[in-house]
């Protein structure tokens, strides 16, 4: 595994979920080698990339991509964004973002209602409304502009709606398809037809679209209706954010960015980005990079060993070692000792 820590917190939850990791595979009799890159803000600073220019070459031979957080607020966005982790993704083919959404044990969320949430956000990751087509004119002129094209295609919305169906119906088979064709005229309904076609195959989902506006409120009223949600570059990445504060904290939230073929490494990365106000302070949840490690492993094929890491962290969480940002007051290395020692105490229960 390639391990990008990046930057802020990265630093933090990174070494914490490579420790839990570590423990896992000795429990399941596997060989987990992690190939360190000091690649970040830090290099940017030093080289003006954000990683070297043989960058790429070198993520390719690796099995998977395990990454922690980019972004410090003196670089732009702009410049940590599409310098490293959009490369990624295009690069590798990495067509689905893949964003769990469940309600954890002792985690309260800020609904009133306490049905538990389990669902699943299957977000498009290479094209729609974050496509590269566009530009800016007349800069600093009181008749500046910029045009920003969303590009959608055939075989991209064909691949994730079929991802999406496949994936609703190995869980409860209710799959919903965020639109917005009665504003978006064009790219928005050639999606809807798109995913109706997929979908027809498949008489065991049952799909219902929904405007975006009023999804987004239904996930805050009744998210325990939701069972898959498959969406947009845009929309995924605002619903999958939103999803993930209703059960009570982004910085649990885990996401894998995949390549489902396995033809090039698929990356895993928490959602909560690199929290600059928290880092090095030793609080940071570490959650959210646990349990992209259990995607991670489950995507390799070590099911039973993610099940093994996912049971260990929510049963911290159920004794109620939580950090800050959960209602608890434990720090990053509290949570880390707490996982551990359940990775110990359920290995009889999961060991192959």
């Amino acid at each position: 595994m390639a391990v990008i820590a990046g930057d802020g917190i990265g630093l933090e939850v990174v070494p914490a979920a490579i420790e839990c990791l570590d423990r896992i595979a000795s429990v399941h009799g596997l060989s987990l080698r992690w190939n360190h890159l000091d690649w970040g803000s830090d290099h940017f600073r030093a080289h003006g990339r954000m990683l070297p220019v043989d960058g790429l070459e070198t993520l390719a031979k690796h099995d998977a991509i395990f990454l922690g957080a980019v972004g410090v607020p003196d670089i732009p966005d702009v410049e940590t964004l599409w310098g490293l982790l959009i490369p990624i993704r295009r690069t590798f083919d990495q067509y689905v973002n893949l964003r769990p959404v469940k309600t954890l044990p002792g985690v309260r969320s800020p609904l009133a209602d306490d049905r538990p949430i389990d669902l699943v956000i299957v977000r498009e990751n290479t094209e729609g409304e974050y496509s590269e087509v566009g530009g800016r004119s007349h800069r600093g002129q009181p008749h500046e502009l910029a045009v920003q094209e969303a590009l959608f295609t055939r075989p991209g919305i064909t691949r994730v709606a079929r991802f999406a169906a496949a994936l609703a119906a190995q869980r409860r088979g209710g799959l919903t398809s965020a639109t917005k064709s009665n504003g978006i005229v064009h790219t928005m309904p050639f999606w809807d037809e798109v995913v109706r076609s997929v979908v027809a195959s498949s008489p065991e989902v049952e799909l219902r679209s929904e405007l975006i506006d009023a999804l987004a409120a239904s996930l805050v009223l009744r998210p325990w209706d939701y069972d898959v949600i498959v969406a947009s570059n845009l929309f995924g990445d605002i619903l999958s954010d939103l999803a993930g504060a209703v059960t009570g904290s982004i910085g649990s939230a885990p996401s894998a960015n995949l390549n489902p073929e396995r033809v090039h490494p698929s990356m895993f990365e928490p959602v909560h980005g690199s929290a600059p106000d928290i880092a090095g302070k030793g609080v940071a949840n570490p959650v959210g990079q646990l349990w992209s490690g259990a995607l991670m492993l489950s995507h390799l094929g070590h099911a039973q060993a993610a099940a093994h890491l996912i049971a260990a962290f929510e049963s911290a969480l159920a004794d109620g070692v939580r950090t800050r940002d959960l209602g608890g007051s434990d720090g990053t290395a509290d949570v880390t000792r707490a996982v551990l020692e359940r990775i110990d105490r359920l290995a009889r229960e999961y060991a192959p």
